[in-house]
């Protein structure tokens, strides 16, 4: 290990921006697990298809890739509420929601990663952009362009979903629908309806992940996989439920996955961060936001 104070600098201002890009990428799951208890494990797969899209349209009409993926959040806001009202009704409504809900969200993945494959065979796909090539240079610091927008506007992202949470109806509601159900309905408001909502909320965020995943790196369809595991340890370890906590739980992720990978090797960096999140929730059983 060579140690330079340049490096470690330059590891841990890139493991922020990696952390940020992290936290956009749990925040579906912060919604639908952390707040529904809905354990969606096929979420990486719809980053993946989000990646797809920005691809598929940004080849063929060259549209910025961030840009295509807010026009079609609508649409993968769609499709949220379809897959969420084939879930209630045939796995919550009856109570099956443990198991035989994992397994349906478990076939998703494996059916949407397929697709892919089948369709797109398994080389890696990439985007255009302006940004994707320069790199900003502040004195020892090199920050690219293609990890500093993607970052930026997943933060820009976390703070309209904080801001909708805290200050809307609608928002309020999805925080109090894991909390006590009776009172909603005692308001007049469907639990069933807000459920739908957060979850189809939780899928349009992952579109948008997606497409900054592929501007940050390319991508193939099997990709998805990695994300699996570290999605669900963000979401804990910044508290269930916690949109700031997953800002702060990404971010730490981020720093000790690349310190780890500048000074000891990329293959270390998962083992490290897992062994941190043991460590913090042995101290912190909740999470660090967790109440």
């Amino acid at each position: 290990m060579i140690f330079s104070f340049d490096l470690l600098i330059n590891a841990v201002i890139s493991g922020i921006l990696i952390g940020a890009f992290y936290a956009a990428v749990t925040a579906g799951v912060t919604l639908s697990f952390g707040i529904l208890d809905i354990v969606n494990i096929a979420h990486p797969a719809f980053i993946i298809l989000g990646s797809y899209v920005a691809y598929i349209i940004n080849a063929t009409f060259g549209l910025d890739p961030i840009v295509t993926a807010i026009l079609v959040t609508p649409a993968f806001y769609a499709l949220g509420a379809a897959i969420y009202q084939i879930y209630f009704v045939s796995f919550e409504r009856r109570g099956q929601e443990s198991m035989r809900g994992l397994a349906f969200f478990f076939g998703l993945l494996f059916i949407t990663e397929v697709t892919l494959v089948l369709y797109f065979g398994v080389d890696y796909r990439y985007v255009e952009a302006p940004y994707i090539g320069p790199t900003l240079h502040f004195a020892t610091l090199d920050i690219p362009l293609r990890i500093l927008v993607p970052s930026l506007v997943s933060l820009l992202l976390i703070a309209v979903l904080q801001l909708f949470l805290a200050r809307t109806f609608v928002g309020r509601a999805i925080k109090a629908v894991a909390q006590d159900q009776l009172a909603l309905r005692l308001m007049a408001v469907d639990p069933i309806r807000i459920k739908r909502i957060a979850f189809s909320i939780s899928i349009a965020t992952a579109s948008l992940a997606g497409a900054f995943l592929i501007i940050i790196q390319p991508v193939e369809p099997s990709v998805g996989r990695e994300y699996i595991g570290r999605v669900f340890a963000i979401c804990v370890l910044g508290g269930m439920g916690s949109l700031p906590g997953t800002v702060i739980a990404a971010m730490l992720v981020g720093i000790v996955e690349s310190l780890t990978a500048t000074f000891y090797g990329p293959s270390w960096a998962p083992a490290v961060s897992f062994g941190f999140l043991l460590l913090t929730l042995a101290v912190r059983p909740a999470g660090l936001l967790g109440r």
